[in-house]
Order: C-alpha cells, then structure tokens, then sequence
C-alpha cells in the first residue's frame, strides 16, 4: 500500500486517500486474502431476477453474508437453492465499489448433509399434498391391457432391458422409449418434457400415443435420485391424461414422483408385471371359461328336456281336447240350413214393407226436384254464359300478348346496346387507331416485319398507311399501289321498333 500513500502534510502524519483508492485497496487486501473459501449456513433471503443470475443470504444465529451466483453458475448447480436450506457455499469474497458492502461470489452450492435434503424434501413434499396432488380421488386406473406402453427411462441401463424381457415374458406390446438422463442437473427437466412429449401424440396418428407410462431408474443414493423429486417433475406427473406408474429406485427409494403417480412399483421389473397381465393365464381362464360355458349350456338344455317332457306327460291326449269342438260342429252343421230358411223369410218380410212406401207420389216428387236442379245448371250453358267467358278469356291473352312484345323489345335494344360496346371497344384496341397517330406496319413476303434483318431478307416489301398499302420491290420502289383503308364502318343505331299493337283475338267459334 505504499504506493497510496502520499506525502503527509505539514503538521499530519495519517497521510490522505480518495474514496476510490481506499475501495480499490479494501477489495484488493480482501479478494487477497480471502480468494478460496467455504462457507456452512443457511439461506435466508432468495432472489431469481430475469437475468438468470441467483442472490441470497448466508446466514447463521448471529451474522448475515450476502452471496451472489452468477448465470453459468446457477445452471450448473444440481440443487436449487430455497429458503430455510442448509447449503455448503464454496467462492471467493469480493467488495462492491459502488457500495460499502462485500458479498461471496458463490463457484458452487451443496446442501450440508443429508438432513438437509431430506428437509427440503418434506417441505417440498408438504406444499404439494397441500395442493392436493397426493389424493387417491385424482388417480386413474391402469388400462388392463395397453397397446403402447411409453417408456422414461435411459436407453443404455438395465433398466429398459428388465422392462421389455419381462414385457416379452407376460405379454408382448408395442414398447416407446423416451431416452433422459437419469440423474445429474438434466434428469428433472428431461423428465418432465418426456411425460409432456407423450401426452401431446395424437392417438392413432403417425406417432401414436401410447396408453400407458411407466418411469423408471434403477437404485441409488439420495442424490442420484434427486431429479425425481424436483418439483417439475412431481407437476407434469400429475398433469399427465394417460395413467402413469413410477418404479425409480429400488423398494425402500421413496421420491416425489411415487406420491403423484397413478401406481407405484418397486423396481422396474415390477412395473413391467402391473402394466401387462400375463398371456399364459389369461388363455387359461379363457378356455375354462368356454368349458364352463360349454357345460352350463348342455346342463340347460338337459333341463329344459326334461321339463318339457314332463308337461308333455301332464297335457292330455290330442284325440281328448278336438271331442267337443267336433260335437259342437256337427250341431252347428245341422242347425244351418233351418238358419238360412228364417233369413230369407224374414228379409223377404222387410222387402214387402219397404215396396208399400215407395207410392207414385214419391216418385213424382223426387222427379221435380231432380228437374229444378237440372234447370239451374242449364242457365249457365246458355250463349249469354259464355260469350262473357270468351270475352273475359280474349282479354288475358291480349294483355300476356302486350307484355311479351315489351319483353322482346326491351331485351332487342339491351343486346344492341351491347354489340354496339363491343364495336367501340374492338376500335379502341385495333392496331389501326395506332396507324392515325402516325405509325405504319411493314410486311415481308406476307409475314409481319420487327426488325431491319428481317427486312433485308424479303423479297418483297409492304408497308400499310392509315390509308392505304404501298408495295415496295427489293431494288427499286414501284408504282404505290393503294388500297382502300379498312375501316369498319360504325353501325347505324337501329332503330326501336315500335310498339305492336295488340294482337287481334279472333272468335273461338
């Protein structure tokens, strides 16, 4: 520090700095001093700013340090920090210039100890059974028997070769994997995009989505373990639509996961017996179901046999029941032809009455009446009738007439209109209106002419004027020989036809 130290003035022997020299030094001597520590507490205060980059607090029943871990850091660290934790801190003390405050840039952060994670995980694990996450009302049943089962898992293990040898064993499926890392800083957020990836399939579709996954890893200590119990891991468990059983660890491996999933196994040789049943003994209980179905359906028709047969015994002989309808039909048999005699005698009784009512007068009277009615509908087919109705008839065809021959002529004059736009419209784009300006077209031998090589190659030569064509030999330029210019004379405006009279109606008669 000798080089900060300046001449003492007269009088003064603590020689003066600036405030930027006493800083620089103070971080200097302790950046120095202090460039390689460890720290043991527990963190207080936590921030996670949109920078990436972690402040918090150590601290313990008397001192507080603020701590600073920096973005590359924070993504490296395998546990998030949390309030509460109890954390080993290893970095090096610096000063903040612009404040007089030091602070412990943190290089990297474990928890102190088992205990420490296993009170983070209760916490952790409080908080979601508060949210209800761990309620046996929200769990689904397994499907009995899955066409695709979905696999989390690492594709190098064991684990995945347990799975499918004893898939294979019991019965065979369609197996999907979804390679993850199962431990270290990438195992909570692979997981968690695995069960979400599987979700989103479409079922049926070129992907198909399976119905049925299963999460696995074999045994290991608490902190290759710990990526199951991250909290996105234990939220995207429960999200999940398709039912989903955890078999991370060995039997006595307890994580987050197991407490959301719809069915925990042990091991994953285990989850591999509850996703599938086993062939061998469904085909058994199959067949001795058709054995029983077999044998309760001969037993039914044995019964019903013997039922019948004694009904049979019970009903009476055929010849029995017809004895009396017989008897009654020979009686009835006798009986008609007296029936049919009273019949005719009474009806020809009826008759006999019916002809004294029907006298002279009647007659005469339902005569007139017949005649008045024939009278009346006589009035209306006389000539007076129907004169009117031809003449009411003549009218209605001379007014369909009428506008018919409007009809015609307004239809006439609209497709006029239109031809004569048309003739307009064909001037306007002929090349002729470009002759009037001044512009004249050239042919060689018949053909259209573009450019000078072209002309130099006919034999003859044609050029057309708004008024007429000159000829032009290939030596000597000949007598013009002009034609009359071919201009499409406009069209008289025809004239509107007159409106017809009315059509004479002659007589129908």
């Amino acid at each position: 520090m000798s080089d900060l130290i300046d001449d003492p003035i007269e009088g003064e022997n603590a020689p003066e700095f600036s405030v930027s020299e006493l800083s620089g030094a103070i971080k200097r001597m302790i950046e120095g001093e202090f460039s390689h520590v460890r720290i043991k507490g527990e963190i207080g205060r936590v921030s996670f700013p949109r920078s990436g980059h972690v402040y918090l607090d150590l601290k313990d029943d008397r001192s507080v340090i603020a701590a600073v871990m920096w973005k590359g850091v924070a993504a490296r660290v395998a546990t998030r920090p949390e309030e509460g934790m109890e954390v080993v801190a290893t970095g090096r003390l610096t000063t903040f210039p612009g404040q007089s405050k030091y602070q412990l840039v943190v290089e990297d952060l474990k928890p102190a100890g088992v205990g420490a994670l296993m009170a983070m995980l209760e916490k952790r694990k409080a908080m979601l059974q508060a949210e209800g996450l761990f309620e046996l009302g929200r769990k689904r049943p397994l499907p009995y028997l899955p066409e695709i089962i979905g696999v989390v898992t690492s594709p190098s293990g064991a684990v995945i070769r347990d799975i499918l040898h004893r898939l294979r064993d019991r019965f065979p499926r369609k197996v999907m994997i979804w390679p993850v890392a199962v431990q270290g800083e990438q195992c909570a957020p692979q997981v968690a995009n695995a069960i979400a990836g599987f979700n989103k399939m479409t079922p049926g579709g070129g992907m198909p989505r399976p119905d049925l996954i299963i999460v696995a890893r074999g045994g290991g200590s608490i902190e290759d373990l710990w990526g199951f119990n991250e909290e996105i891991v234990a939220r995207a468990a429960a999200a999940s639509d398709i039912p989903l059983i955890s078999a991370v660890g060995h039997e006595t491996d307890t994580t987050l996961i197991d407490f959301v999933s719809d069915k925990r196994a042990p091991t994953p040789t285990a989850a591999a017996e509850l996703a599938v049943p086993v062939r061998l003994e469904i085909a058994g209980w199959v067949e001795e179901q058709g054995a029983r179905m077999t044998r309760s359906l001969g037993q039914a028709l044995s019964l019903r046999d013997q039922r019948l047969r004694d009904l049979s015994r019970a009903m009476p002989r055929a010849d029995a029941l017809l004895q009396t309808p017989r008897q009654r039909l020979d009686g009835a048999g006798d009986a008609l032809p007296r029936a049919l005699q009273a019949g005719v005698q009474s009806r020809r009784v009826v008759l006999s009455e019916k002809g004294g009512t029907l006298r002279a007068s009647t007659l005469m009277r339902m005569i007139e009446t017949r005649r008045e009615a024939l009278g009346r509908r006589a009035d209306r087919l006389t000539p007076v009738g129907l004169s009117r109705d031809i003449e009411r008839r003549k009218e209605k065809v001379a007014d369909m007439s009428r506008r018919m021959a409007d009809a015609g002529t307004r239809q006439v004059q609209k497709l006029g209109d239109r031809l004569a736009a048309t003739d307009r419209m064909r001037e306007t784009l002929s090349y002729r209106a470009t002759l009037e300006r001044g512009y004249a077209v050239v042919r060689g031998d018949g053909d259209l002419v573009r450019t000078a090589v072209q002309a130099g190659g006919a034999s003859e030569i044609e050029i057309e004027f708004v008024d007429g064509r000159l000829k032009v030999g290939q030596d000597a330029v000949v007598a013009p020989v002009v034609e009359a210019a071919a201009v499409t004379p406009k069209p008289k405006p025809k004239p509107k036809p007159k409106k017809p009279d009315a059509p004479e109606q002659g007589t129908l008669f």
